[in-house]
């Protein structure tokens, strides 16, 4: 994975992966409008996403998915944005009062503090992560996965014929498509779990996955009660409220945002606009447009 992707410059096409399908989206330009995208569905049991166990169970028909979907977005062969599902990578916020210049050093700064809380051994992982001032020093924002795990989705991208340039998990993708200054929550229902992140003026502040969380019987109460926690936690830490909500993986949204503002008293709307792609793809394939923005 890289070390920031702030320094690397983007592919133009980005891949999402996910238990039930792959679609491959085409930015256009250096606006991220979304040009071409397509997806292609998987069957059953050919990817079960997790933190320490394989997740790829039919590395064939993955890797087919992946060329059809990119080929038909004019990427086959391309360098390409691989966007992981959430499971499969942990995402984690950390506080230090400074990091040392030296890459190398940094590195290891951070792998230490990640030690005991992970579920696998920091050493045989990939570690990104993006460093940002705060008032009380440096905020750090990691991702951490298995190379084990990194490994199996590489080479699903490499017998597809194409280099995954740039690999990070879906909902860090889709925060690429938040743009606001004011501080803002993600919400981004997936089939078993949700997350939920807020940022403000460029910085990430909050970031959880809700296991068990997930789209199955969605509805207002159900998301409201999913995110009240984070809402308040938020406010009690910040001294600020968040004053959006932006949703992912809803669909027909409009039939339970009204119910859902007037529980959480926060204004709601779809991360991904309407005109970008079909609702299909933007609900459920939101990491990989939010990646080329």
């Amino acid at each position: 994975m890289p070390e920031r992707k702030t320094t690397v410059r983007l592919p133009r096409f980005a891949c999402e992966i996910t238990p039930q399908g792959v679609a491959a989206a085409r930015a256009e330009g250096k606006t991220g409008t979304i040009g071409a995208m397509h997806g292609c569905s998987l069957g059953a049991g050919v990817l079960m996403p997790t933190l320490t166990a394989q997740n790829v169970q039919d590395a064939a028909a993955l890797s087919d998915a992946i060329g059809k979907a990119l080929a038909a977005v004019g990427g086959r062969g391309q360098e390409v944005i691989a966007v992981l599902p959430d499971s499969a990578v942990r995402v984690t916020l950390l506080d230090f009062d400074s990091l040392p210049e030296r890459s190398q050093e940094a590195d290891a700064a951070v792998r230490f503090r990640l030690r005991k809380s992970l579920p696998f051994d920091i050493e045989k992982a990939a570690l990104s992560f993006d460093a940002q001032k705060t008032a009380r020093g440096l905020r750090v924002a990691a991702s951490i996965v298995l190379d084990s795990v990194l490994e199996e989705y590489e080479s699903a991208f490499r017998a597809a014929g194409c280099s995954p340039g740039v690999v990070l998990p879906s909902s860090l993708g889709a925060l690429g498509a938040v743009n606001e200054q004011r501080p803002t929550m993600l919400l981004k229902v997936g089939q078993d779990a949700t997350t939920v992140a807020v940022a403000s003026e460029g910085q990430l502040l909050l970031f959880r996955i809700l296991e068990g969380a997930g789209s199955a019987a969605v509805s207002a109460e159900r998301l409201a009660d999913d995110i009240y926690p984070s809402l308040v936690y938020f406010q009690d830490n910040y001294g600020m409220s968040v004053e959006q909500l932006l949703v992912s993986g809803v669909h027909d949204l409009k039939e339970i945002s009204a119910a859902l503002e007037e529980q959480t008293g926060v204004k709601v709307r779809e991360l991904i606009a309407a005109s970008a792609v079909t609702e299909k793809l933007r609900n459920e394939f939101a990491g990989a447009i939010g990646a080329l923005r």
